[in-house]
């Protein structure tokens, strides 16, 4: 059975800036920061980390308490940020979800650097979190991405398919820190460039297929619904 672990951010969807700005609100209204630096790089990262970076670069104590204060409030104004912003589906993905959950060889599921909370409300603004009911892993609890691609294991293999083998999973991204977890857990990786990072700069990190958008990826999609 494979299973496919979808990023969410510039891969299922793009937020149109969304969370970056329901982010920075929050830093604004929680710490009473009046000049957002834009110095904290958010593509491929986990929200922890960047809640954290935000602390640092604003010379707020970087501690779990403001952690959570920040990622709470985020929370808080994410849908209102997704309303207001322009964001959509990206190309292809929703005839892959549903092809996928229509077919009994195939377990969905996320990888993402999203809190769940964060990832909840994202696609089902977009209207397909509800295709994900099997989890993953989420940002909640970790600041590195290859961490999450773990704990990802951990829950399918608590919930759905307790024996795994790494040819059986592919992780679907569009950042270099996509690939890169992946390989953490022996994972096939589909690299995308539907998000930040174009082609060549994706190619260049090996995956094991790339391409401009999902609706290229007709033929390896077949071959994980047979």
């Amino acid at each position: 059975m494979p299973v496919l672990l979808f990023d969410i951010d510039g891969t299922l969807v793009r937020s149109g800036g969304s969370g970056k700005t329901a982010m920075d609100v929050a830093l604004h209204s929680a710490f009473g920061i009046a000049e957002i630096k834009d110095e904290v790089s958010y593509s491929g990262r986990t929200d922890s980390a960047i809640a954290r970076d935000l602390l640092r670069v604003h010379g707020i104590p970087v501690n779990l308490e403001n952690e959570r204060k920040l990622t709470s409030l985020y929370l808080e104004l994410l849908p209102k940020a997704l309303a207001e912003g322009d964001g959509h589906i990206c190309p292809g993905i929703e005839e892959i979800l549903l092809d996928a959950r229509n077919s009994p060889s195939v377990l969905l599921a996320l990888l993402t650097g999203n809190v769940r909370e964060g990832a909840r409300k994202k696609l089902s603004h977009f209207g397909i979190w509800d295709y994900f009911a099997a989890g993953g892993g989420f940002g909640d609890n970790h600041y590195e991405r290859d961490d999450v691609a773990h704990s990802a294991l951990k829950e399918i293999a608590g919930h759905r398919k307790p024996h795994l083998h790494g040819e059986e999973i592919w992780v679907i991204g569009d950042t270099p820190l996509d690939v890169k977890c992946a390989r953490a857990i022996g994972a096939n990786v589909v690299a995308v460039a539907t998000g930040w990072h174009d082609y060549d700069e994706l190619a260049a990190c090996a995956p094991d297929a790339v391409f401009e958008d999902m609706t290229q990826a007709q033929e390896l999609v077949q071959k994980w619904l047979l």
